[in-house]
């Protein structure tokens, strides 16, 4: 039984995609960041809004996993995260009731951090929910028109942002989350992107139009050049503007494996190697987060201690 058990634990910690939860982490960080900047940080509201963030991702994992593999989009795959059904691991209801009680949850803690904000939150969770839900499903899933880069960018970036910060400020807006965002953003839609690269012949072949199958081999690599170089410049443009402490240049430190996933991803075609730049970006994306917040923590205690 306690075989059985373990079995199935790992079945579940597989399909929520864990090296993908970077992309809640690292935008929950950077709001924490900016409002204890700002003086509002809480550390109740913002641990309710990680554990909200985390279901409503685990619950996207999940749903994209089940519409994937009823719309076929598995048939042809050699590799990728997921593919816990099409393996026979879980079954297809067991995954969808899974989805369906990971959303319910993120979804009653939202509104159980609304009355603790503000409005704003409700347009931003609804949002939310609402990507999760269409992003495989529905009848014009997103990822399946080239729209998943796009979502993913706005919502999993500036507007994670955001939102955490509304939350776990108590209801005060701030423009300075919405733009320190706008990296994130980038970095995030590198981690899909990858996916969508590797996985482009057998997405054609069920018709799943990704950004990458539309765009064409060549484009679709550029577009990998531009999201995650494209981080760096943000951050770049930020401390030229004022929004970010020049100390986040720490994130640098994070440029040569950039380089190097560039280099594999704009020259390979072998699936494997691009199921390993995936993973690999996915760690780009929490390493970039993490020394993104961390010099702009160091930043802060330079000026606590008069420096």
């Amino acid at each position: 039984m306690a075989a059985i058990n373990r079995e199935t634990l790992t079945a579940w910690y597989r399909a929520s995609r864990p090296r993908t939860l970077t992309a809640t982490y690292v935008p929950l960080g950077l709001a924490a960041a900016i409002t204890v900047q700002d003086g509002v940080f809480d550390v109740v509201r913002f641990a309710l809004s990680l554990i909200g963030a985390l279901f409503l991702q685990v619950g996207a994992n999940l749903i994209n996993e089940y519409f994937d593999f009823r719309r076929g989009a598995d048939e042809l795959k050699q590799a990728g995260q997921g593919m816990i059904i099409k393996n026979q691991v879980l079954t297809p209801g067991g995954v969808l009731a899974g989805a369906i009680i990971t959303v319910v949850a993120g979804s009653v803690i939202g509104l159980l951090l609304l009355f603790q904000s503000g409005p704003l939150l409700l347009w931003i969770g609804l949002g939310g929910v609402l990507v999760v839900i269409t992003y495989t499903a529905g009848p014009f899933p997103l990822a399946y028109n080239g729209l998943g880069e796009v979502a993913v960018f706005i919502f999993m970036g500036p507007l994670m942002v955001l939102g955490a910060y509304y939350v776990t400020s108590g209801g005060v807006f701030s423009w300075t989350p919405v733009v320190a965002g706008i990296p994130i953003g980038f970095m995030v839609a590198a981690i899909l992107h990858a996916n969508n690269v590797r996985d482009m012949d057998a997405d054609r072949a069920v018709n799943k139009r990704t950004l990458a199958v539309l765009l064409g081999l060549r484009a679709a690599r550029i577009e990998y050049i531009v999201l995650v170089g494209g981080a760096y410049v943000a951050v770049a443009a930020m401390i030229v503007l004022g929004v970010m402490p020049w100390q986040t240049l720490l994130v640098l430190l994070t440029a040569p494996e950039a380089y190097r996933l560039i280099q594999i991803v704009t020259t390979s075609t072998d699936t494997v190697l691009l199921h390993q730049a995936q993973g690999r970006t996915a760690r780009l994306h929490g390493r970039f987060g993490l020394t993104l917040v961390i010099g702009w923590l160091a930043a802060l205690l330079i000026v606590a201690a008069g420096g």
